[in-house]
């Protein structure tokens, strides 16, 4: 016979199974201690991989079975169910054959044949998916899949996981409108590890010490008696450096913007070489990052570029080329990697428009992926008129999406994804609030960065046109931060 399906009817027989499950997945290798590099470079003393769980069916029962009473015992009310590709597909699978209910399946990527549909099933456009997923760290896949369910014309409410792993994915999802359940969470796991002795104190203290860390929850409470949790409406750059799904790219600046406090990239758009050298090794201590535009430089050296990179080294901040690609891809290639600005050889970063169409990003990745360089996408610009709006910043944030490997955020005006891997950077900035006679609208640090959800402000001529820039840039750096602690405290 085949494996025997055990029925979780009580608390008390929950617990034990929860011990089961806790001891199982440690044998397994799901869940392993050590030392971790995630695909954000950071390190973490946990990892979970439940892909290991497809060997082991009679603990693949379990874990579906689990899954299923945890939406039980949550009287979640669904007609179907939907697991977050791909190590929650056969979970899912396992659940709807055995409960006999009907199932939908997510695909990564749209077919380019047949269908080309993104959910395989019969879809009925007003019944309730229920979503599940293996591990929650930020809520962003599970957000992923009730995105494209959604505009299936399918209600989603609610979503099952088996570990949540405490780094503020239930605020974001409820955030979203998604109630979440887990079957346990990682300090759940720790307790029951420690308490049979397949783990000892000290790696129980690292990993409660990671959680915390790293947890969007976190703040200090008024009386001084540690971290409390309090409801913050987003996570911290420090926790989005954490992602597991982070570009390097913007990994390294959110932990640049963390550690200096900036979230100011400077303008340098100045047509003297030694003015740009003397402007990034003055501002630099005060900035993210450093904008260029190296094609109105009236004398231009590879040289000058490499000791750009050295100011850049020296202060931590990041060099982004302003060179806005918007030709056919073979052409951008050579536009990027080579002529007289080998662009590639010293940008950390360019950016590029999508009327293009997909051809522009395949050309720029073939140069940048190799060299560890990242993508802004144009999805709207600070000039009155712009065309920049509506289904174009949609298609915008869809080929972004599409390629994260590359693309790791936006220039906008405004927070135009919910994901928080993506970073968006918003030009057309000062202290006060008009124009200019050119079409160019400002706006205030704390209405870009406190009420529209942009991330990085981009200061030019506020900085470059005062009496002294350092001070200037200085007030930028601390008007922008102010903005985003009191974002990020929900006021």
């Amino acid at each position: 016979g085949g494996s025997v399906v055990p029925c979780v009817c009580s608390m008390a027989s929950l617990s034990s199974s929860l011990v089961e499950l806790a001891c199982r997945l440690h044998e397994v290798q799901a869940l392993k201690f050590g030392s971790f590099t995630l695909k954000s470079g950071l390190s973490s003393p946990v990892y979970f991989d439940l892909r290991v769980v497809v060997s082991q069916p009679a603990l693949m029962n379990q874990v579906a079975n689990l899954l299923f009473q945890t939406a039980k015992a949550a009287a979640v009310t669904y007609d179907c169910i939907c697991g977050v590709p791909y190590t929650a597909l056969p979970l899912a699978t396992v659940i709807c054959s055995t409960q006999q209910i009907p199932m939908l399946i997510r695909r990564k990527e749209a077919k380019d044949y047949g269908t080309k549909r993104l959910v395989e099933g019969t879809i009925k456009p007003g019944e309730t998916c229920l979503i599940i997923e293996d591990v929650v760290t930020s809520g962003s896949s599970i957000l992923e899949t009730v995105d494209i369910l959604q505009k299936e014309g399918l209600k989603v409410s609610d979503a099952i996981v088996l570990v949540n792993r405490e780094q503020g994915g239930d605020d974001w999802l409820e955030e979203h409108s998604i109630r979440l359940h887990s079957v346990c969470t990682l300090s759940k796991l720790l307790e029951i590890l420690h308490q049979h002795h397949r783990i000892d104190t000290e790696t129980v203290e690292r990993v409660r010490k990671f959680i915390q860390e790293t947890s969007t929850l976190k703040t200090t409470a008024l009386n001084g008696s540690g971290p409390v949790t309090k409801k913050c409406r987003e996570m911290g750059f420090g926790a989005r450096a954490q992602l597991p799904d982070i570009h390097f790219l913007a990994a390294r600046l959110l932990n640049v913007m963390d550690k200096k406090q900036s979230n100011l990239c400077l303008s340098a758009d100045v047509t003297d070489p030694k003015e740009l050298l003397q402007l990034a090794d003055s501002l630099g201590p005060s900035i993210c990052m450093l904008k260029t535009h190296v094609d109105i430089l009236n004398d231009f050296t590879l040289d000058l570029m490499k000791e750009l990179r050295m100011l850049a080294e020296r202060h931590e901040f990041l060099i982004f080329e302003d060179r806005k690609f918007a030709d056919i891809g073979n052409t951008v290639k050579h536009q990027y990697e080579g002529g007289m600005f080998r662009i590639a050889s010293w940008s950390d970063v360019v950016n590029a428009h999508v009327v293009p169409g997909l051809g522009v990003l395949t050309g720029l990745k073939e140069v940048g992926l190799p060299l560890q360089r990242g993508c802004l996408l144009i999805a709207e610009m600070s000039s009155q008129g712009s065309l920049a709006t509506g289904d174009y910043t949609k298609a915008a944030v869809k080929m972004a999406e599409e390629h994260p490997d590359f693309v790791f955020g936006f220039i906008s005006c405004s927070r135009v994804s919910s994901k928080p891997e993506f970073l968006h950077l918003t030009p057309g900035v000062q202290m006060q609030a008009g124009g200019d006679n050119l079409g160019q609208q400002y706006l205030t640090p704390q209405e870009l960065v406190g009420k529209r959800g942009s991330d990085i402000i981009i200061v030019g001529r506020g900085i470059l046109s005062a009496p002294n820039r350092v001070e200037a840039a200085e007030a930028y750096r601390k008007a922008a931060w102010e903005a985003y602690i009191s974002r990020l405290e929900g006021l």
